[in-house]
């Protein structure tokens, strides 16, 4: 995988969310429902997640689901 792939940039855009509310990929887990060992892979950019997922993340965090696929694809 390269730094363009998308699950990559999604992932890091995803920590960065998690992040800025000082929390654990354990306490995101626990909020969404999603297993912690699936969270990280997505966030190292290594899961293709669904659609779904994203929408219980987003609900966790309290951000619409378009907020998580608000990153930049680099040309």
């Amino acid at each position: 995988m390269d730094s363009h792939d998308p699950r990559i940039l999604f992932g890091r855009h995803l920590a960065s969310l998690r992040r800025q509310r000082g929390w654990s990929q354990e306490s995101l887990a626990l909020e969404s429902g999603l297993a912690r060992s699936y969270l990280g892979g997505v966030e190292r950019g290594q899961r293709n997640i669904a659609l779904v997922n994203i929408c219980r993340l987003a609900q966790a965090l309290g951000l619409p689901p378009s907020e998580l696929l608000n990153f930049t694809i680099p040309e």
